[in-house]
């Protein structure tokens, strides 16, 4: 009895509560990494800008993530092990030999519970409050920690690197576009975010990995006007034509000269008559002397390897909506609208001049299968029906049969690949016009 009462002098009670100071800064730490890593960054942003100091430290000490990290589990792991030796030392005092396995079990349960899954906890469901309060002790920890965490960072790259595993010093824990691209995908599989908004965020996101080549309208598709032809006959087709602009060539279809916009062309035809009529001149006689060269705009040529998120702003500077593309010969290839990258984001935009694109519509027949254009390309298939069908090789779904194919297929004849039966439905020339998809068994 003398002996335990000896043990639990003023000694022990020191001991004793600087157990409990430790066992707080461990939950301290543990909370700290978990809020700071959690913390949305953008509301963290939007919180700065209303003035949050602490907001606004936060976004500066998650920077650099590996820093942060390190300087964090250096402070944690310091005090567990500091708080688990003194525990142990102090049963060892009162109980004996016997102490040391009463003193991992009851550091185990303090640890896990207080420090480990109280604070995490806490930390997850208040992340960005929780990353404010914290930042202004973590920034002056980081600061302290700085030389410690640049020496184990250097010792972890030369022990990786003698396994040959090389470490970007500027990288980050995760990528942001990878991170919303994650977050959107878990959001539609759980219902919470719908398809089209899905769809519509991701399409803005792959805007600077896509080019222009990708989604422009291929040369063979191009409704042209021969400047050679009479203006009347120009007239005629701009009326029945479903597009407001339109490329004039000379001599040869790709050799481009300008761009007739339908609007320009009217008013120039509706002047001259005018004119005419007072002058008391039949349509003919006001036409006759009519240059198309006159109303036409120069053309705009990009080259076929621009992103489209360049190609968008480039239209919006310049304030146009049409231009031609070139491969690097300079040869005509297509042409891209401003509609048309607009169309990766939202989806197909028709009008009532617009019939084509009834033909992109996927039609399910009765067979179970799905009629499609063979020009539909394999993202807005996939965009439509759920699909993961390769887009590296071929742009449009007849792009990829013919790859996998490796031939120009007749129709009738049937493939079977990545998980799909294509039966060429129909083709026209050297084109797969219709395809019939259907997906195979598991």
């Amino acid at each position: 009895m003398d002996g335990t009462t000896g043990a639990l002098d003023g000694a022990f009670w020191i001991t004793a509560g600087a157990i409990v100071l430790l066992l707080v800064f461990s939950a301290f730490f543990s909370g700290s990494e978990t809020a700071l890593t959690a913390a949305s960054r953008g509301k963290l942003r939007s919180q700065a800008d209303k003035g949050n100091r602490g907001a606004e430290r936060a976004l500066e000490i998650t920077e650099d993530s590996e820093r942060l990290i390190g300087s964090v589990l250096l402070g944690n792991n310091l005090v567990n092990i500091l708080a688990t030796s003194l525990t142990t030392s102090l049963f060892t005092r009162v109980l004996g030999d016997g102490g040391v396995a009463l003193a991992t079990l009851v550091m185990t349960i303090l640890v896990l519970v207080f420090s480990e899954v109280l604070p995490k906890t806490y930390a997850i469901s208040n992340a960005e409050a929780a990353a404010a309060r914290v930042s202004a002790p973590i920034a002056f920890i980081i600061r302290i920690a700085t030389p410690f965490v640049a020496l184990v960072r250097l010792i972890v790259r030369l022990v990786l690197r003698l396994f040959g595993v090389k470490t970007d010093a500027d990288s980050q824990v995760l990528a942001v576009r990878e991170e919303i691209a994650g977050a959107l995908q878990l959001g539609h599989s759980e219902g919470v975010v719908e398809k089209e908004d899905r769809d519509r965020i991701l399409g803005a996101l792959d805007l600077s990995d896509r080019t222009v080549e990708e989604i422009m309208l291929h040369r063979s598709r191009i409704e042209t006007i021969n400047i050679a032809d009479p203006a009347q006959e120009i007239l005629g087709q701009c009326l029945r034509s479903n597009h407001t602009r339109l490329p004039v060539y000379q001599d040869e279809p790709e050799n481009i000269i300008g761009i007739l916009h339908a609007k320009d062309l009217f008013r120039a035809t509706y002047r001259l008559a005018t004119e005419g009529a007072a002058a008391g001149g039949t349509d003919e006689e006001v036409l006759k002397d009519f240059q198309i060269a006159d109303v036409m705009m120069k053309p705009y040529f990009i080259p076929e390897t621009t992103a489209l998120d360049e190609q968008m702003r480039q239209f919006l500077r310049l304030r146009t909506h049409f231009a031609l593309v070139v491969d690097e010969y300079g040869s005509l290839q297509g042409l891209i609208t401003l509609e048309d990258i607009l169309e990766e984001i939202v989806g197909e935009i028709a009008d009532e001049f617009d019939p084509a694109a009834a033909e992109q519509i996927v039609r399910r027949t009765e067979d179970g299968q799905y009629l499609v254009d063979g020009a539909m390309t394999i993202r807005d298939l996939n965009r439509a029906m759920e699909w993961s069908l390769p887009d590296e090789e071929a742009n449009t779904i007849a792009g990829l049969v013919i790859h996998e194919a490796q031939m120009i297929p007749t129709a009738g004849q049937v493939f079977s690949f990545h998980g799909f039966r294509f039966e060429v439905a129909a083709r026209k020339d050297n084109r797969i016009t219709r395809l019939k998809i259907r997906p195979l068994a598991a």
